[in-house]
């Protein structure tokens, strides 16, 4: 998961105001926040973007890795890996509404860019579970590639599951159907894609690269540098700039996508894991899962401006929208 906005407001000292009380503006976010899934625990931290700052957490089912928020921010979705359920959680309250049995050893849990949708890749089962949203509940199963790993939804409906154990993309059509594999690297993890969906960005681990899918005809039409071992991934707002967790070298990649090349590397904790940035794209989110920590960096100073504390092996993350 990724997100901006400033936050403005008025101080008031004690005893009555001397000036007009400040309206928030219809629709604007109180918070934005990010949702950080610790794999060795039973819970999901919870971070204020803005104030770079850990604010609480929630229980869910145990070895959670990945987190989808909606697209209107009002839900989250944990994949619990250990208990082979999803756990559903209002953001309002940061409450878990609905904790769902899926497929074995689910690794991500991804709504569809509508939010009527949530998808789970079951790591042990090879398929993929379809989850009604909000409610939260089971309405099919589908077969996908070995090893189903991460996911990522583009505007028209359909949906890209990285199989780790294939080499491959399967492609889901906007039914939930499988429709096409497409080749990639080998062991493919991370995946994403840009708010348009014309393209999506697949971390090949086993191969260091990038492969770059065109939605349109949904074949790899290039290959961009991944470092050593490259894990989450997450494209900024404006689709010129790819971050990627390079997991062997310590280090967030900052990648030109039109130049492929890699631009900046930053120093994070050990072991980098999930990558998401903010709406804004001004600020890049990485767990370090042998560091139990996540990175807040700046992509254009290339530094990291925070490192925080999280649970214990942190490595999905997802920011919300508000």
């Amino acid at each position: 998961m990724t997100t901006v906005l400033v936050l403005s407001g008025v101080l008031v000292g004690a005893g009555a105001s001397s000036r007009p009380a400040v309206r928030r503006a219809a629709g604007y976010p109180i918070r934005v926040s990010a949702y950080v899934a610790n794999s060795g625990a039973e819970i999901v931290s919870t971070y204020d973007t803005r104030l770079e700052r850990k604010f609480g957490a929630v229980q869910v089912g145990f070895g959670p890795t990945g987190v989808g928020a909606s697209p209107d921010g009002e839900r989250v979705y944990v994949a619990n890996g250990r208990s082979d359920t999803v756990s559903c959680i209002n953001t309002g309250p940061r409450l878990v509404t609905a904790t769902v049995r899926v497929g074995r050893r689910p690794f991500a849990a991804m709504p569809t860019r509508d939010g009527r949708r949530v998808l789970a890749a079951n790591f042990g089962s090879d398929t993929v579970t379809v989850l009604s949203a909000p409610d939260c509940h089971v309405i099919g199963t589908v077969p996908v590639g070995p090893l189903p790993h991460s996911i990522t939804t583009i505007p028209d409906g359909r949906a890209y599951v990285t199989d780790n154990g294939g080499g491959a993309v399967t492609v889901l059509d906007p039914g939930s159907h499988p429709v096409r594999r497409i080749p990639v690297g080998d062991f493919p993890s991370g995946i994403s894609s840009p708010p348009s969906g014309r393209l999506v960005y697949v971390s090949n681990t086993g191969s260091g690269t990038i492969s770059v899918i065109d939605t349109r005809s949904d074949t790899v039409v290039g290959r961009l540098p991944g470092g050593r071992a490259p894990l989450g991934n997450a494209v900024s707002p404006d689709g010129r700039l790819l971050y990627v967790a390079d997991s062997a070298r310590d280090c967030l990649l900052i990648i030109d996508i039109s130049g492929h090349r890699i631009i900046g590397h930053v120093h994070v904790g050990v072991q980098p894991q999930g990558v998401a940035v903010t709406p804004d794209g001004r600020r890049v989110w990485v767990t370090n899962e042998q560091s139990d920590t996540v990175s807040v960096i700046d992509p254009y100073a290339q530094r990291v401006r925070a490192t925080l504390p999280t649970g214990h092996e942190p490595e999905g993350i997802a920011i919300t929208p508000r």
